[in-house]
């Protein structure tokens, strides 16, 4: 598989998906609700390429990011073997919450926009402080 590369924007991370014919439906298209396994693949990936794991977070920081909100606009189709690119900015970091704007395309064409809110939650899922390893772990950088 492809490497994940950066673009000339640094907040925003892009990582290469092929489509399986597991993610497919029997007319050989992209089965919805696949679109967003593919957006966490690209966030932890992001999160892999800035020097931790999901398991990292939850063990040294003791905290989870569980999704508080989420859209997705379907533009156009993706088909069996096709080459995705899908990225990953932080739009914004607030006390608790992390906004993430993710794009899926294929050949420069959106084919679905995903804008997600994730919230830092404690082990025993009360909602908690985001920490500050955490930010500078995404690269997140006030403006």
């Amino acid at each position: 598989m492809t490497k994940a590369h950066e673009t000339a924007n640094p907040k925003t991370f892009h990582f290469p998906i092929r489509v399986y014919y597991e993610d497919t439906d029997a007319g050989g298209v992209v089965y919805h609700p696949n679109y967003l396994n593919f957006a966490l693949r690209a966030r932890i990936e992001f999160e892999r390429e800035h020097g931790y794991t999901e398991k990292d977070i939850i063990e040294k920081l003791n905290v989870l990011l569980v999704v508080r909100h989420v859209e997705i606009d379907y533009r156009a189709p993706s088909r069996l073997d096709d080459l995705l690119d899908v990225s990953v900015e932080i739009v914004n970091i607030g006390n608790t919450s992390i906004t993430i704007r993710q794009e899926i395309s294929r050949d420069g064409q959106v084919l679905a926009e995903v804008n997600i809110v994730l919230v830092a939650v404690s082990i025993q899922g009360k909602a908690v402080r985001i920490p500050p390893q955490l930010r500078q772990i995404l690269g997140w950088q006030a403006e």
